[in-house]
């Protein structure tokens, strides 16, 4: 696991209500996130057909997608 380095705000009686990162640890946390959300993205589509380059502008240029 990787070490997060962190400071917790807390309520009067101790109780932890959020926490502070320094922007590097935010910044390799969200890399992972995406990376973790782009491989599931992959899998998803990974019994799909692919198409050629101009083959898949014809179908976004036809959908509503954009």
């Amino acid at each position: 696991m990787i070490g997060i380095r962190h400071q917790s705000i807390r309520f009067k009686e101790g109780n932890p209500i959020g926490v502070i990162l320094d922007i590097d640890t935010f910044q390799r946390i969200e890399s992972i996130i995406e990376d973790h959300g782009l491989a599931h993205l992959m899998d998803e589509v990974s019994n799909e057909e692919e198409l050629e380059r101009e083959d898949a502008i014809k179908l976004y240029k036809s959908s509503d997608i954009k």
